[in-house]
């Protein structure tokens, strides 16, 4: 389905999706991708939404551990993380043609941060991506195509 008929060459935007692909700025893809509308369109090593973790999400969205203080375990916390200014607003993850939701506790940790996550269908994600794109927030999408079966 082509989602897209204008582009702006500057920005990542979805223009088509079907079954097992993603097409991002007329390139196809038939993995796993993760992008922001600026900036490259990265494969991810990705087949499910069950493959998905808090430590993943924390890298894709480039959260760091702050300097631990070395007396901190004696308060028996957990290591502070650091958001980055240029952290997105909200997680899209499309998670195939089935929406699955993910464990409260892969989410949590971006949630304690303020970045929203949206599970939702691939299609619907791609959708909700370009509005949002269009928009000029600041959206990460994270897209698995699913299975071309």
């Amino acid at each position: 389905m082509l989602l897209q008929k204008d582009l702006n060459p500057a920005l990542n935007t979805v223009t088509a999706y079907g079954d097992g692909f993603l097409e991002i700025n007329r390139v196809r893809y038939d993995g796993a991708v993760c992008f922001a509308p600026e900036g490259p369109v990265r494969g991810v090593a990705l087949r499910a939404a069950a493959d998905i973790d808090a430590a993943f999400l924390q890298e894709l969205v480039g959260l760091k551990t702050a300097a631990r203080d070395p007396l901190a375990f004696l308060d028996d916390q957990p290591p502070a993380i650091e958001r980055p200014d240029d952290a997105p607003e909200v997680l899209l993850i499309g998670t195939g043609p089935r929406q699955t939701f993910l464990r409260p506790d892969v989410l949590r940790p971006l949630l304690a941060l303020g970045i929203g996550v949206e599970t939702m269908t691939t299609q619907a994600a791609a959708r909700t991506y370009n509005i949002l794109m269009s928009e000029e927030r600041r959206v990460l999408a994270l897209l698995l195509p699913g299975d071309p079966s």
